[in-house]
């Protein structure tokens, strides 16, 4: 039987050519026998509230046709607070962002018709969320690949405001650079599955994928099944340290570095003196203290194999 596939389409996505491309695409996404609706945002939010509402009538598949930031929407359309859906729909996800950091994780193939493929006859996998919670937002935030709090929440805030056109890895490299430049570590207190870390820090990562930022490896062995979050501690790191240690950022082996620990965390507990800028899968959502926390098994996801 053909899934019935709602199509959450960012036309701003990939520098604005999904705009032109989506007609082709829609084609030959019901060429391979799905049953095609689309949807088109129109601005920030929208995609979350498209998603919702095709779930909750009866889609079998929810894709997002976009970048990181259309999948993090969308997820947040199809899961709520605590884990609890919104409808039935499962996951899917059509490449045209520049950060492509989601689909690493999952075998979803980076071209679109390869990822239209999958949509059609990919198996279904339930997969794990993160969720992160603020004094403002209690509620919280789901997330499909990462979050974190420090300076990745400035780099995320740059990133996002800076074209895109040279592609993902320069463009997050760039605004880490920079990013790193402005940045003063400060003291923040972090309580690991209730277990106390006080330390100067750069940043804290929290992890349900592999890569971050265009291709950044903060957590090589994580899993999307595990029921746990891996967790990053950046501590007084600077720019020079991220300009002689590019082949552990992006080679896997941040946790070599003599600063820099990596554990794995079913909850995390982050406050401070000073407030935080929060990032989830590079969107900014909040402030510390905060709350981060996985979400075992709460997204259907159609995956490659």
């Amino acid at each position: 039987m053909s899934r019935r596939a709602v199509f959450v389409v960012n036309p701003s996505s990939a520098n604005g050519a999904t705009a032109r491309e989506w007609p082709d695409l829609a084609a030959a996404a019901r060429a391979t026998g799905l049953v095609v609706e689309e949807r088109l945002t129109e601005a920030p939010g929208h995609a979350a509230e498209l998603a919702r509402e095709a779930s909750m009538n009866g889609a079998d598949v929810v894709v997002a046709v976009g970048g990181d930031g259309t999948v993090h929407e969308v997820v947040n359309g199809l899961v709520g607070p605590g884990g609890a859906p919104f409808g039935t729909a499962a996951l899917g996800v059509v490449p045209r962002g520049t950060g492509r950091d989601f689909i690493r994780s999952h075998a979803i193939p980076t071209k679109p018709r390869e990822a239209l493929r999958v949509i059609a006859e990919g198996r279904i996998r339930r997969v794990d969320l993160g969720e992160v919670a603020t004094d403002a937002d209690p509620e919280g935030t789901r997330f499909a690949n990462a979050a974190s709090a420090g300076v990745t929440g400035a780099i995320a805030a740059r990133a996002n405001g800076m074209s895109k056109r040279l592609g993902g890895t320069p463009t997050f490299l760039v605004a880490a650079v920079q990013g790193f430049r402005a940045w003063r570590n400060t003291p923040i207190h972090v309580q690991v599955d209730g277990r106390p870390h006080d330390l100067t820090a750069a940043c804290v990562v929290l992890m349900n994928g592999h890569s971050l930022a265009g291709g950044m490896k903060a957590a090589r062995d994580a899993r999307q099944d595990d029921g746990l979050l891996d967790l990053v501690l950046v501590g007084d790191v600077g720019a020079k340290d991220l300009a002689l240690n590019l082949h552990r950022v992006y080679g896997g082996t941040l946790g070599e570095h003599p600063k820099i620990e990596q554990i794995k965390a079913a909850e995390v507990r982050i406050s401070g003196t000073e407030a935080l800028p929060i990032e989830a899968d590079g969107e900014i959502v909040g402030a510390t203290p905060a709350v981060f926390r996985c979400l075992p098994g709460a997204l259907d996801l159609v995956a490659g194999d």
